[in-house]
């Protein structure tokens, strides 16, 4: 065999096998368990001397949203009605803003991410 071509593969096998001993020595990274990970929201807690506040806002289709502000900071964004499928929000204003207060209500009372159900959405008479 050529000189050259030997080299070419001596050099490509010390490669290969450098490549793979690395491979083999790195140790395997478990992702945290369910109880070490943490969420981006603040536990229910963070919010019981917060000032929460919301705002409503406009949406597509001339239908309303609302954010949540706690401290002056949002904390949630929700332009379309929470619980059902589609973009759209509130047909009107009064509906958004009743939906705001109970989520308010919620997060004052120690729910750290208020979900709003179509059973709740019902009772206030916005669905």
């Amino acid at each position: 065999m050529h000189p050259i071509r030997l080299s070419l593969l001596f050099i490509a096998l010390t490669f290969l096998l450098c490549g793979q001993m690395t491979a083999q020595t790195q140790p395997q990274v478990q992702p945290p368990a369910k109880s070490e990970q943490k969420s981006d929201f603040p536990s229910g807690d963070a919010f019981k001397n917060a000032k929460i506040t919301y705002n409503l806002i406009p949406g597509i289709n001339n239908t309303w949203g609302y954010d949540i502000l706690v401290d002056n900071r949002m904390k949630i964004h929700q332009p379309s009605i929470p619980s059902l499928p589609g973009n759209e929000g509130f047909k009107t204003k009064e509906g958004a803003e009743k939906v705001a207060k109970l989520a308010v209500e919620k997060m004052k009372s120690g729910e750290k991410l208020p979900s709003i159900t179509t059973e709740e959405l019902k009772k206030l008479d916005v669905i």
